[in-house]
């Protein structure tokens, strides 16, 4: 019988596919860096200007909405503006050295450039909006942001997590007024909070289109 591949055509798959293998490995690897770091669980993100959610939500009590603008009706909760801090920083503590990014930021007109510490992927659809019209509290995916002096993730955000929550959302629903509250109190009627947002049904909230678009 002839043979039907040489023995150098054989090797040039073999090559081939250690090199397609390695390629694929090293692809995995990147991807799974890029979502763990620097963003890690529990590890605190450097940012530009160190700012303490503990003080300005926990003592303060200023309402996510203040910074987070766009939070009720866009995808993404917003970033603060410079604007935004200098509303109160333009006369607060204006002369420490730690507000020289925002002041620099101010005369050039660029905005500060903000590490996100809840960064996903760009294969992953996300929308806040929509999350906080069906009642999932700030608490649910940012943890005690209250008490966080520096900012961290609480949670990996990785897929099984998100569908841990899709499938059976009743434990994170919160009234309309509970939403930014920190930290909201204890969900008991989750199951009448499921109806009254109309998750009754879990197909959409678990099909791949609902997060990969």
């Amino acid at each position: 019988m002839p043979q039907v591949f040489s023995l150098r055509r054989v090797l040039l798959i073999k090559l081939g596919s250690l090199v397609l293998l390695i390629v694929v490995a090293a692809t995995l690897v990147v991807m799974h860096w890029q979502m763990q770091y620097p963003n890690a669980v529990g590890a605190p993100v450097r940012q530009p200007i160190p700012f303490s959610h503990k003080h300005h939500v926990g003592d303060d009590g200023i309402d996510c909405r203040y910074c987070h603008t766009s939070v009720e009706r866009g995808s993404s909760a917003g970033l603060p503006s410079t604007q935004i801090c200098l509303s109160c920083h333009s006369q607060l503590f204006s002369d420490a050295n730690i507000f020289n990014p925002l002041f620099s930021s101010m005369q050039s007109n660029r905005s500060v450039v903000w590490t996100r510490v809840h960064d996903l992927p760009d294969f992953v659809y996300f929308d806040h909006s929509i999350h906080v019209a069906k009642g999932v509290a700030c608490v649910e995916c940012h943890g005690r942001i209250d008490q966080m002096p520096l900012t961290w993730r609480v949670a990996s955000l990785d897929m099984q997590w998100c569908l841990d929550c899709h499938r059976a959302p009743q434990p994170h629903l919160h009234a309309a007024n509970e939403i930014f509250a920190m930290p909201p109190p204890a969900v008991s009627n989750g199951e009448q909070l499921s109806g009254f947002y109309h998750l009754r049904s879990r197909q959409r909230l678990t099909d791949c289109s609902t997060c990969h678009r």
